[in-house]
């Protein structure tokens, strides 16, 4: 027999960024307490509004299954005597555990005969486990940041006000403190914030509806999706769908309510960036734009109620939105009478960090090491890089982007472009900030990308010299995000350059701010790039022990550690690869003691020793070239051609010869296969199982 459980957390407003992730972490939840308490279940749906969560669950067994407990005992030897008759250790036991001694039976175990003591535990009622359990699930749903709220010691992201428990219509009954569990919950805060009971889901969601509550944040996105559609459509327009934020007004509302609003067209004479980013970022409102991608002097506003005077509601809207397009316009107008270099002289007055020093040091800094990187990679653009690195922070003390700071590097550009600077100069200003999350967009052009390195580089490498190391949450500076921004442009833009110089390079410029050792900083660095590019990697589906081979071999140059990575991955697949790794394992399992000699051919003795130094020597010069041409699926099978002589050494020559010169001689001749490995990857992380 199954049940229909049915929860809901009544709150006050959860911001709507943490809520996708408690209806997962809820479900999580669920499933891990069902399956530790043995209770079988069916599909297990969550929702929420910003002052609910909620989750039901179908088929849920009305009983846990019934346990079976094996209790071992005494050894029989000791328990029963020569003819099985029980003596007293048997007795003892079984009356310990509560049977008769004709219920204990023998087993046969490791150690020998043993007596067990099997018990079958009947299962508890489902509304008896859940009583237990739902408090504990509750107060384990983890946020961003908790509180504890008025006088109570449990701790949620915000106040509990009601919770719904039932099954099947019964209510389950437990308390979170003054909290109790029930079967009654709330309307819509301000159209119908009176409660009423409900006995089934189905109840639930025809109740809640009716007053105006849609708790299924699907049906509310489809509701939005739909209107607002409709409501672009009025004006022959489309709604611009800005990343994120049709999410964010999902969970914003509770019953979402969309009014179309205009602003004055002589806005319009504004960028589209501003204009989007003070409807989007500060208003929460969707644009709209023409057929040609043009912003026009209309928006939509999703509202959580029904106004009963819509158009006090619409002028509301485009009273808010004038006042901030006005300071916009002040703010753009009054910018561009100044030039860039006054603000770049400015940036002497702006701390990026108390130990690392202001804004224009640090753009001293990464735009000298943005010149040594453009050298490194034979980019011939000096002029272009030194000009964009001296302006890409000059915006920074802008009026329009103190007053919209994600307007950072887009405003750079702006102001770029009309002050007549170079159109590379001016994309790179923007794109330097590029990529700002995973899965972004990275710089479109060489510049961009390299000031981006540049800057990131400087940011790591000042913050771990200062001791800013990220730890667990702790990010303050973002220095993960930083890093796997530099190796997501090194490896997708096929960038060959050392990370070590790059360290080495921006370590000097930094010198005099920096108050730990460089080569632990270094040290520190490279394993932090290590530790982000191998989750990269692996996060890509390369498998981790592959992956640690490679890396383990070198990753200096990150662009070629994937190129490694990838050949390896399609040698896998490959009758070939096996034996390739297992010879390698051999050698390396007798390389424990290095040779510090050079092979000496002249003290070979046996024939399978003078072959393989032939064929090493046969394929060396052509595997080298292969390697310095990152042909790494030739240089593999070249590899795979020296097995069969691998295997005819460790058959017939015994490397550890009493002959101390002739022992050193075959390490020396086995390092200089293993070396050739190396080139690629250390094997023996590579899993041949």
């Amino acid at each position: 027999m199954s049940e229909e459980f049915f929860l809901e957390i009544g709150t006050e407003e959860i911001p709507a960024r943490f809520l996708p992730d408690a209806m997962k972490n809820l479900e999580e939840l669920l499933k891990k307490e069902f399956e530790k308490n043995r209770l079988s279940y069916g599909i297990i749906r969550t929702f929420s509004t910003p002052r609910r969560i909620c989750a039901l669950v179908e088929e849920l067994s009305s009983y846990q299954d019934d346990l079976i407990v094996e209790k071992m005992g005494p050894a029989k030897k000791v328990a029963f005597d020569i003819n099985g008759n029980p003596l007293k250790p048997a007795l003892g036991f079984a009356k310990s555990q509560g049977l008769k001694v004709d219920d204990l039976i023998v087993k046969e175990t490791p150690k020998g005969e043993y007596v067990f003591a099997i018990k079958k535990i009947k299962g508890k009622e489902a509304l008896e486990v859940l009583k237990t359990i739902l408090p504990d699930i509750i107060l384990k749903i983890p946020f961003p940041k908790t509180m504890r709220w008025n006088s109570l010691s449990i701790r949620f992201v915000r106040p509990i006000h009601w919770i719904v428990a039932i099954l099947s219509g019964k209510v389950i009954p437990f308390s979170l403190e003054n909290i109790k569990s029930g079967n009654k919950t709330f309307g819509h805060r301000f159209m119908k914030p009176n409660s009423f009971e409900i006995n089934s889901f189905s109840d639930y969601i025809m109740k809640t509806e009716e007053a105006f509550v849609i708790v299924d944040p699907d049906k509310r996105k489809k509701m939005i999706e739909n209107d607002i559609k409709k409501e672009a459509k009025k004006v022959n327009g489309m709604p611009l769908m800005v990343e994120g934020l049709l999410e964010e007004v999902i969970f914003l509302t509770e019953y979402p309510n969309l009014i179309l609003g205009s602003f004055d067209k002589e806005f319009l004479m504004l960028p589209s960036e501003v204009l989007t980013n003070a409807m989007v970022e500060h208003q929460r409102y969707f644009p709209i734009i023409d057929n040609e991608g043009s912003i026009m002097p209309y928006f939509i506003a999703v509202n959580n109620i029904l106004p009963k005077e819509k158009d006090l509601i619409k002028n509301g809207h485009e009273r808010v939105l004038r006042a901030r397009l006005s300071d916009a316009r002040f703010y753009f107008d009054e910018d561009l009478m100044v030039k860039m270099d006054k603000w770049v002289e400015e940036l002497k007055k702006v701390v990026f960090q108390t130990k690392l020093g202001t804004s224009y040091e640090k753009m001293t800094r990464f735009k000298a090491l943005a010149l040594f990187i453009s050298e490194l990679l034979d980019i011939n653009k000096q002029e272009k890089i030194d000009r964009a690195a001296t302006l890409c922070k000059a915006d920074l003390v802008s009026g329009m982007v103190g007053e919209f700071p994600k307007l950072q590097g887009v405003m750079g550009r702006i102001y770029a472009i009309k002050a007549g600077e170079d159109i590379e100069v001016a994309d790179a200003i923007y794109e330097h900030y590029l990529p700002r999350f995973s899965g972004d967009k990275l710089p479109a052009g060489p510049i961009g990308d390299i000031i981006s390195i540049a800057d990131r580089m400087d940011t790591i490498i000042g913050c771990f010299g200062i001791g800013i190391i990220p730890t667990g949450t702790q990010d303050p500076y973002g220095l993960r995000r930083h890093t796997l921004a530099i190796i997501n442009i090194i490896i997708r833009k096929g960038y060959r350059i050392s990370l070590s110089k790059i360290i080495d390079k921006s370590l000097e410029l930094i010198a005099e701010k920096i108050e730990r050792p460089k080569d632990d900083i270094k040290r520190e660095v490279l394993v932090f790039f290590r530790s982000r590019f191998f989750s990269l990697l692996v996060s890509q589906g390369f498998s981790p022990d592959l992956v640690e081979g490679v890396l383990s071999a070198n990753f200096d140059d990150l662009y070629d550690a994937l190129l490694r990575v990838e050949a390896l991955n399609r040698m896998r697949k490959r009758e070939e690869f096996l034996p390739l790794a297992i010879a390698f394992k051999r050698v390396m399992n007798i390389l424990k003691e290095r040779a510090l000699v050079e092979v000496n051919p002249e003290l070979f003795e046996e024939s399978q020793e003078k072959k393989l130094f032939s064929s090493i020597q046969h394929i060396k010069e052509k595997f080298n070239n292969l390697i310095n041409e990152s042909k790494y699926d030739d240089a593999l099978f070249l590899l795979a051609s020296l097995k069969e002589d691998i295997d005819q050494f460790f058959d017939h020559v015994l490397v550890m010869a009493d002959d101390k010169r002739i022992r050193e001689n075959r390490l020396a001749l086995l390092d200089g296969v293993a070396s050739l490995f190396t080139r690629i990857a250390d094997f023996s992380k590579i899993s041949v199982e």
